[in-house]
């Protein structure tokens, strides 16, 4: 007799529902998802849950601990910064090899004047979306399937801290897209340099307010 293998829409359903649950920050850093768990609220076995959460696991997003469940995947600072080394290596290639078209253009300034909005009613949420769906939809003009992959991975895993420090880079994120997308049709060297120092500014706030936060909660020596 063969074993039945686990239906793939069945694991597929399962790994979007936990992801969407990670990424709306209902699981804190000291939260615990069990295969026992997931299964009563998703009312499903738990074979394919095994198989979502290995997914997000290779993916990033969390560990797994043997017999325990899994938890919440942290970042050390230096992997914050290789994780934005990286996005900068695939968002400035994305800007340099992106089709550009009027369509474009239009979709992405509606992107800014949303980001805008978002930013003014503070919609933390809707602000972060949105600023992901510019880059996004910059990267999808390329045409590479597998670049728009790769960053969709690197934007999920960034998502996870930067929900956590929101207030560093919002105010100054609408006019950098602004200056990307003035570049974009004339001076595409332009567009990339703008597109580099977004995600370097970004990236050093980040980088130095978790530097600071670590200081304060190292023990005094002596």
């Amino acid at each position: 007799m063969r074993k039945l293998k686990i239906p793939a829409n069945l694991t597929v359903l399962a790994y979007n529902s936990i992801k969407e649950y990670i990424l709306e920050g209902k699981l804190d850093e000291s939260g615990r998802l069990t295969e026992e768990f997931l299964s009563n609220r998703l009312g499903i076995s738990k074979s394919p849950i095994r198989e979502a959460l290995n997914r997000l696991e290779a993916e990033g997003l969390i560990r797994i601990e043997a017999r325990r469940g899994a938890y919440l995947r942290t970042f050390s600072i230096k992997e914050i910064d290789e994780l934005y080394d990286l996005r900068e290596a695939l968002e400035v290639h994305a800007v340099r090899t992106a089709k550009v078209t009027p369509a474009l253009i239009a979709e992405l300034q509606q992107s800014i004047r949303r980001l805008r909005k978002h930013r003014e009613s503070n919609d933390k949420a809707k602000y972060i979306e949105e600023d992901v769906a510019f880059h996004t939809a910059l990267v999808n003009a390329t045409g590479n399937g597998l670049l728009a992959k790769e960053l969709e991975s690197v934007q999920n895993r960034i998502w996870l801290f930067r929900r956590n420090t929101y207030d560093l880079s919002s105010s100054g994120a609408p006019a950098h897209h602004e200056a990307i997308v003035n570049a974009l049709e004339n001076d595409r060297p332009a567009a990339q340099r703008a597109m580099r120092d977004h995600i370097r500014v970004v990236r050093e706030k980040l980088t130095d307010h978790l530097a600071t936060a670590e200081s304060r909660r190292a023990p005094l020596a002596g």
